[in-house]
């Protein structure tokens, strides 16, 4: 520690310089900036990551087999009138190291294939205004029995 003697001290102590307080008031302020800054930002994804582009890989009427090759595995798979494959994701976000994550986006893709195992639609489900809806035909999901699949998929990838 440097320290210069300064003059009208009357007991004769040595007193910090104003270089060295400004050195370690810049210290300080840097410490509490960096540690809130490792606090903040972190993001999470749960689930199925979509590669850009992959859903273009896909036309109506290809095989289950291509469908596998390019999404793979499924995170689910229901029987409608035809087999569905469900791909599952969700992502979110936590501002502060010690604070709750809060969900930013959830998605379903569902690819459905027809009773000669070819893709008859592909659809891409999340919630918009609190409804699921379909991001590639622009339409909110029906009641009946693809509803049914969908709202606890929903349900099971809402915060608690």
């Amino acid at each position: 520690m440097t320290v210069s003697s300064q003059t009208g001290n009357r007991s004769g102590e040595l007193r910090p310089s104003r270089a060295w307080k400004r050195l370690r008031t810049f210290a300080a302020a840097t410490l509490i900036c960096g540690a809130l800054g490792a606090c903040t930002g972190e993001q999470f994804q749960k689930g199925y990551i979509l590669q850009p582009g992959s859903l273009e890989q896909i036309p109506i009427g290809a095989s289950q087999d291509q469908v596998l090759i390019v999404l793979g595995t499924p995170s689910t798979v229901a029987t409608l009138s035809g087999e569905v494959f469900y791909y599952i994701s969700q992502r979110s976000e936590r501002k502060v190291a010690f604070m709750n994550q809060t969900v930013v986006d959830q998605r379903v893709i569902a690819v459905y294939f027809d009773k000669n195992r070819t893709v008859m639609r592909i659809a891409n489900y999340g919630l918009q205004d609190g409804k699921i809806f379909d991001f590639i035909s622009r339409t909110t999901a029906t009641s009946g029995q693809e509803m049914s699949y969908l709202a606890p998929l929903f349900k099971l990838l809402s915060p608690r």
